[in-house]
């Protein structure tokens, strides 16, 4: 029976023949990217010990024949052909080009891989939330990337590290040592239920009732809402059929892709009140394809003009200001709050996991809990004192 040892120091096991063997992983095929495992052997346990512990020194030192070859952009080049793009959805293959030859390669790309330190990568994010914004305009004029966008480069630079450290081209991963910056929580609000009539009438009142009535009672990304077509309604079965999404790619343009997890492939039931909604908005354009056509241009609604749309909703109704994402908020805390179960929410707003939305949505969750709390005490009390 082979002896496991402590991760990365090998195996031992003493072989039929009476001698003993010890197995380590030599490295990683550059091409299929599987281990390569080779052995030692030795006469008793105590050599093959000594053995194997040598070659696995060994196989841990970096490849000199091959590190030369590499700056920090010739490697994140070749990790992003290689080993990112083949694995990733287009969208998240996009967002991986920009961080790498946006943000990364014209500050740190002339390094030598080897020489790269979590210091320079420190300096880098540093830099990024300072001065890191492409485009000025957006963002509030804050010219930095937000902790969530420079937390993303961490997260995918650790990642081509790792790969440059398993192929024996670095002695160790440089972000293990950095400090990414925390993610900075968005406070979540919601549209209050009493606002609800206004905040619709606002919506009428410009004409586009019908996207804002169906976004309230589905829930769903902005992305999604504006790639619907006519064809993904379901009269009869009162669906709408969730399998795409506009998103814009690095260099601004939209383009159409699948939503961001398998999971927000869905169908969303809704109400007879949208259904009908939906048919009068069709009547008005029979020949458009597009659910909610841009009535300036015919064209689909861009994301962002119906962002702008919403903020002027809020304002013709008086209404504080919260985000369009907000409604998909609005959405689930008032569908928990009045009775639907967790798992239903959950795949109605698309997400991989009904944890994700319990840890989301605990403020509604809590209300639940409490109103169950306070129906076990009514009922206790009923069984207990019951009325003569």
């Amino acid at each position: 029976m082979s002896k496991r040892r402590a991760n990365g120091e090998g195996n031992l096991r003493k072989r039929s023949d009476g001698r003993w063997e010890g197995r380590y992983t030599a490295g990683y095929d550059p091409d299929t990217g599987k281990r390569i495992i080779k052995n030692v052997l030795g006469r008793t346990q105590a050599e093959a010990k000594e053995k194997l512990k040598a070659a696995v020194e060994q196989a841990q030192q970096v490849d000199m024949t091959r590190t030369d070859e590499y700056t920090v952009a010739t490697w994140l080049r070749a990790w992003y052909d290689l080993y990112a793009q083949p694995n990733i959805r287009q969208a998240t293959a996009d967002r991986y080009k920009l961080m790498i030859e946006t943000y990364t390669i014209p500050r740190i790309g002339k390094i030598k891989l080897k020489k790269l330190t979590s210091r320079d990568l420190q300096k880098m994010y540093k830099n990024l939330m300072e001065h890191g914004r492409v485009n000025t305009k957006s963002g509030n004029g804050n010219p930095g990337l937000s902790s969530t966008t420079v937390r993303s480069v961490h997260l995918m630079l650790h990642s081509a590290f790792e790969r440059a450290l398993k192929e024996r081209l670095i002695p160790r991963n440089p972000t293990d040592d950095c400090i990414a910056p925390k993610v900075r929580k968005v406070e979540m609000k919601t549209l209050r239920p009493e606002h609800l009539k206004s905040y619709l009438e606002a919506a009428d009142a410009r004409g586009v009732l019908p996207m804002f009535y169906l976004e309230l009672v589905s829930g769903l990304r902005k992305g999604e809402l504006v790639a619907l077509l006519w064809d993904d309604l379901d009269i009869q079965n009162r669906t709408i059929s969730i399998s795409k999404q506009y998103i814009k790619n690095p260099s601004g343009k939209l383009t159409l892709s699948r939503p961001k997890t398998e999971t927000s492939v869905r169908r969303v039931s809704i109400p007879q009140e949208a259904v009908d909604l939906l048919i009068q908005e069709h009547e008005k354009h029979p020949e458009n394809p597009y659910l909610f056509p841009s009535s300036t241009t015919g064209e689909m609604y861009y994301p962002d003009s119906v962002v702008k749309l919403h903020e002027k909703i809020l304002k013709d109704a008086g209404l504080e200001h919260i985000r369009f994402h907000d409604l998909r908020h609005t959405f689930a805390t008032l569908a928990l709050q009045n009775g639907v179960d967790i798992k239903t929410v959950s795949s109605m707003l698309g997400h991989y996991d009904a944890g994700f939305t319990l840890r989301t949505y605990t403020h509604a969750t809590r209300q639940m809990q409490d109103q169950a709390a306070e129906t076990m005490g009514n009922f206790m009390n009923q069984m207990m004192y019951p009325r003569l």
